[in-house]
């Protein structure tokens, strides 16, 4: 399998999904976009105001309606965390771009997001985040073309997609 012309990253919030896909962008002289700054940007509004004003099937579509939206030509795209909930998205990126999900660890989650409660962060309303990390760990290795691991440094985890890449161009 040859990778695409272009890279998504998806994760739950706190993988480093941004950090990451703005890093590799530069290294790769693509273009960087983070799905939820431009909801932000065309809505004039946070995630979390957005999804307690709209709920949580309208946030849903917001954020399909934006991703599908998305040109991909030498693009590195970090994902929404929810971005796995919606199959017509997924099938859209998959086929315009090479799918890496960033893993971490529920303890390296947390200690990078302690709280979720101001992140625009769609669970079920009786689920904790624990709960929903559960939920989309499955969701986000299904989807994925590869797994990587973002559980140390940054930069480690930038050399671990690059050997993805290097052995699959």
């Amino acid at each position: 399998m040859k990778t695409k012309k272009s890279i998504s990253l998806i994760g739950m919030a706190g993988t480093g999904k941004s950090t990451i896909g703005n890093k590799l962008a530069q290294y790769l002289g693509f273009n960087f976009i983070d799905s939820d700054l431009l909801i932000e940007k065309q809505y004039k509004k946070s995630l979390q105001e957005i999804l307690v004003e709209r709920g949580n099937k309208s946030f849903k579509d917001i954020e399909q309606n934006n991703l599908m939206s998305i040109k991909f030509n030498d693009l590195v795209l970090a994902t929404g965390g929810s971005a796995i909930f919606s199959e017509l998205a997924m099938s859209y990126i998959s086929k315009e771009s090479t799918i890496i999900f960033i893993e971490s660890s529920y303890k390296d989650i947390i200690s990078r997001v302690p709280d979720f409660s101001e992140r625009g962060f769609l669970k079920k309303s009786e689920q904790n985040i624990k709960e929903a990390f559960a939920e989309r760990g499955h969701l986000y290795k299904y989807y994925a073309d590869f797994t990587v691991q973002n559980n140390a440094e940054i930069d480690q985890c930038i050399d671990k997609i690059f050997e993805i890449i290097d052995k699959k161009i």
